[in-house]
């Protein structure tokens, strides 16, 4: 563990949500199986502090986020969030709009590659937080819907007009943003909004595949690439060459680097050890 974790112990129990950890693998469960996984203003706090805190860790190498029941996530629970929201004030809208835009930039920010499992539905709130991963691996029953515009709110949320953009481009983005209209496993395989389509059921084993196959990787390799990939959207080539070259320079002194040279030389599998 990281000596610069800070003051706070690790939680033990998160009550919104399920986490393991094996082998450098988190898996993180959203567990409201008979709302659909529904978020719930607890659901979005514990995913805004769980995620730095394994950050913090030092030891997980990727994370597995996936639903439990017949969907992934149905998106803010209608009577908990929507029904709630209507009585705040809009200094408490702001608080809560914040904080799940922070459930967003926590999934961008670790230093680890997350991989959304997916099956049934991933709507409205629950689409933009596998939007936001970084492999989305999902079996045939996967169907997205970015549903804000169908309660009369912008389809922009939690960062979704910058991502979606981004992963899908600005056409199919702009339809499926617009419109909220469901978008099934293999359109969403066709536009890249699916990293891997699988058999049917079949999502939560090739999730753990992925992030086992990341886990023994090199790890600080994969945490540099993931910060790249963010930090060069807006970037200008000079801007992004530049970075690239410092990166690189770091890493070509990391054990990792001088790893790889002596079991290449050794006719050997590299043990990769995130230094």
């Amino acid at each position: 563990m990281s000596p610069f974790t800070g003051s706070a112990s690790r939680t033990e129990e998160w009550r919104h949500l399920r986490l393991t950890l094996d082998s450098g693998v988190a898996t993180v469960t959203l567990a409201r199986p008979d709302r659909l996984n529904a978020l719930t203003f607890g659901a979005y706090a514990d995913l805004r502090d769980l995620l730095p805190e394994l950050a913090r860790d030092g030891s997980v190498r990727a994370l597995v986020l996936g639903g439990e029941g017949r969907g992934f996530c149905s998106g803010g629970d209608v009577d908990d969030i929507i029904g709630a929201t209507l009585a705040m004030d809009t200094a408490r809208l702001l608080d809560f709009n914040r904080m799940t835009g922070h459930v967003v930039r926590a999934l961008r920010d670790c230093p680890f590659p997350v991989i959304a499992a997916v099956h049934g539905v991933a709507a409205g709130a629950g689409a933009v937080l596998a939007l936001a991963a970084d492999f989305r691996v999902a079996d045939p029953t996967a169907r997205f819907a970015f549903l804000f515009t169908r309660v009369g709110l912008s389809g922009g949320d939690m960062g979704a007009a910058y991502l979606l953009p981004r992963v899908v481009g600005l056409g199919h983005a702009t339809r499926l943003l617009m419109l909220g209209e469901p978008v099934h496993a293999p359109e969403a395989e066709r536009i890249g909004l699916i990293s891997q389509l699988t058999e049917p059921g079949g999502a939560p084993a090739a999730a753990r595949d992925l992030a086992r196959r990341l886990a023994e990787g090199p790890a600080l390799a994969h945490a540099q690439t993931k910060a790249l990939l963010g930090a060069e959207l807006d970037m200008p080539l000079a801007a992004s060459l530049e970075l690239d070259a410092a990166t690189q320079a770091l890493l070509m002194n990391s054990a990792d680097y001088a790893e790889f040279h002596a079991a290449f030389t050794e006719k050997r599998v590299p043990e990769w050890r995130g230094r």
